[in-house]
């Protein structure tokens, strides 16, 4: 079974592709998996699976 976290990053205006990349390398280490990324990085989808 897999589980969802839907997360808004708030990135700010300045290093935004390296607050981004922070982000996604933070949840990585937790075993997550991006999912989905929407336009604009408004929200990223990440997964994995519940019964680690």
């Amino acid at each position: 079974m897999k589980e969802y976290k839907v997360v808004v990053p708030k990135l700010g205006f300045r290093n935004r592709t390296k607050h981004f990349e922070d982000l996604l390398n933070q949840y990585s280490r937790e075993g997550w998996v991006v999912n989905h990324i929407t336009q604009g990085w408004t929200s990223v989808v990440f997964e994995r699976d519940k019964n680690r």
